[in-house]
């Protein structure tokens, strides 16, 4: 009996090895709970680690309430003056950026069509770029096409729940740090 059992762990093990070896990325990445029969492999994972909080408000973005915007991430925070963010989101970029750097909101509109011809709504305005005024708004048609990149368009693109969010929190005056 205590060999049939033997055997049976063994083949059950070897099929475990298996499967994990054969598993897609975002099913091998999940790491087991650590038990007594566990033991850390000898061979270090070659992966690179994720970041602990991916989705933290980025540390070189200010402080206070402010719209934080990050640029290589296409993400925005919402951040309260206790320094939390109340919403995260991501966001089609326009084709015009601003730099890095601390602005304010300067003016906003409810509805209206944007530059490149979309209605949009809840447009909340806070950079130019040489002729091109940068804002976040929310096509009413709930899209988030990639903009045309040989045109002039200032518009980040939201989704339209995402463009409420930023329409109450985001009032004139209203800090906005964009970081790289």
């Amino acid at each position: 009996m205590a060999g049939l059992t033997a055997a049976a762990v063994a083949v059950v093990s070897f099929l475990a090895y298996q499967a994990s070896a054969n598993a897609p990325e975002s099913v091998a990445s999940v790491t087991p709970k650590a038990s007594a029969s566990v033991s850390a492999s000898p061979h270090p994972s070659t992966k690179p680690e994720k970041p602990v909080r991916p989705l933290a408000v980025p540390a070189d973005s200010g402080t206070g309430a402010r719209v934080v915007y990050a640029l290589a991430d296409r993400r925005v925070w919402l951040v309260n003056a206790k320094e939390k963010a109340e919403h995260t989101f991501t966001v089609m970029p326009s084709a015009v950026s601003p730099l890095p750097g601390t602005y304010g909101v300067t003016s906003r509109s409810g509805s209206l069509q944007g530059s490149d011809g979309v209605l949009v709504e809840h447009v909340v305005r806070f950079a130019n770029v040489g002729d091109v005024v940068v804002g976040f708004s929310a096509a009413q048609d709930g899209s988030m096409e990639s903009p045309d990149p040989t045109s002039k368009t200032g518009g980040v693109r939201m989704k339209r729940a995402d463009g409420d969010a930023v329409w109450t929190f985001a009032t004139v005056g209203v800090k906005v740090v964009v970081v790289p």
